[in-house]
């Protein structure tokens, strides 16, 4: 990729490089959240570009507090903004210098859901995390459910307790049956956890019947965002037999708040793991979908530093994108722009790669050095776990920035 140089200064680490130019809504003062792209340390407000005509989209789409009916536009006109707007950053002479105006520094910005979420779907899609998982909890010899590596395994989560970065959550309550109980008790969960995720936001909607093949899912991907899916894992153990996961899962889910395009990430795509058995020709692809985006995961203790507990990467995933959105509409379901579809925890094949607590405790058996001293099996209240991802070739780096949430006490 040719290296591009803008006008607008940005450290050499940032996530918001001009190859990346993600989406969001923010806000400032308490005014009306509206749509923005990133760069450096700045916002460019998309509605100030609209008014000085420099955009060929009407100013209205940017002055909503979700991005869907922009996104809804589709990939001809929201790739244009981008690439116009990568335009302006590039040009010396560029009229977007003499609109100060445009210019928000994040650090003065609350930022915000970027979708009016109607539909939540979470995978289970690393083959890693769902072979450890087996072994722990079935058997450690044939630790794979019998229908995993025939079909993306995911459930309908709950999109109303989807938050965005920096949302305090509460540990929940519910029904544990402790081991040597007979009867269940009422309590707040003990196991918390965090799954380190990646999600994607649908870009193009359907018709209830219709069906998104791997030839065409790309058309309906507008981008991705980081995703941490809280589980509370003895909540989750005593309901998910016979019908999976409901209150481990509902409470909370933490997602960043910029929305990286798929163009964007279009240099980083490598090819996925060898899939074997062959899978059924309507989750058959052509090409490399998977993506080599770096991950990491840190807790941090109340008054003490961070430390990094889980470094991994989303080329691992087993089932990947387009296989996801394949089989999720294959009965005809219907899906809408805005809708997120969780990757699932993204573990790899080493302990350090492990995206939950639940793997790099091994089901609490073993504990987690923090560094101020203390241990953790499980999250404890007011700790913050942060995950961070971006991708790199060279000098192009394209980021997610980071989604963070502090776990408050039971309520």
């Amino acid at each position: 990729m040719k290296l591009l140089s803008t006008w607008v200064e940005v450290p050499n680490d940032s996530d918001f490089s001009i190859y990346n130019l993600p989406f969001g809504i923010f806000s400032e003062d308490g005014n009306q959240p509206r749509a923005g792209i990133a760069i450096g340390l700045q916002i460019i407000d998309l509605a100030v570009l609209a008014e000085a005509d420099l955009l060929e989209v009407d100013k209205h789409y940017f002055l909503k507090p979700f991005l869907n009916d922009f996104i809804g536009l589709g990939k001809g006109i929201t790739s244009k903004v981008r690439l116009d707007i990568q335009q302006l950053l590039l040009n010396e002479n560029s009229r977007l210098k003499d609109l100060p105006e445009a210019f928000v520094y994040q650090k003065d910005a609350t930022m915000h859901l970027p979708v009016k979420i109607g539909d939540y779907t979470d995978f289970y899609s690393s083959l890693e995390h769902a072979t450890n998982v087996g072994k722990m909890f079935r058997d450690p010899e044939n630790a794979l459910l019998p229908n995993w590596k025939h079909l993306p395994v995911g459930y309908h989560g709950r999109a109303s307790s989807i938050v965005v970065s920096g949302t305090p959550v509460h540990r929940p309550m519910g029904q544990i049956l402790p081991k040597g109980a007979e009867e269940p008790f009422f309590q707040a969960s003990g196991r918390l956890d965090f799954e380190l995720e990646i999600g994607f936001i649908v870009g193009k909607s359907t018709k209830l019947g219709e069906r998104i093949t791997t030839k065409n899912a790309a058309d309906h991907i507008f981008g991705m965002v980081l995703f941490n899916d809280w589980s509370a894992r003895d909540i989750q153990k005593w309901e998910y037999v016979p019908l999976g996961p409901f209150l481990g899962k509902s409470f909370a889910s933490s997602m960043s708040p910029w929305i990286v395009t798929m163009e964007a990430l279009e240099p980083f795509k490598v090819p996925g793991p060898e899939q074997d058995p062959e899978v059924l020709p309507y989750l058959a692809y052509e090409g490399n979908h998977n993506y080599d985006i770096q991950l990491e995961v840190g807790i941090q203790p109340k008054n003490a530093a961070e430390k990094v507990v889980s470094i991994s990467n989303f080329k691992y995933m087993y089932w990947n994108m387009l296989q996801q959105l394949a089989h999720h509409t294959v009965n005809g379901c219907n899906v809408n722009v805005g809708d997120v579809m969780a990757s699932g925890t993204i573990s790899g094949k080493d302990e350090s790669s492990y995206g939950s607590m639940l793997e790099l405790s091994w089901g609490g058996k073993k504990s987690v050095q923090m560094g101020d001293g203390s241990e953790r099996r499980f999250i404890e209240d007011h700790d913050t776990v942060i995950m961070r991802g971006h991708a790199e070739k060279g000098r192009i780096r394209v980021g997610f920035g980071e989604v963070r949430g502090t776990l408050l006490p039971s309520t």
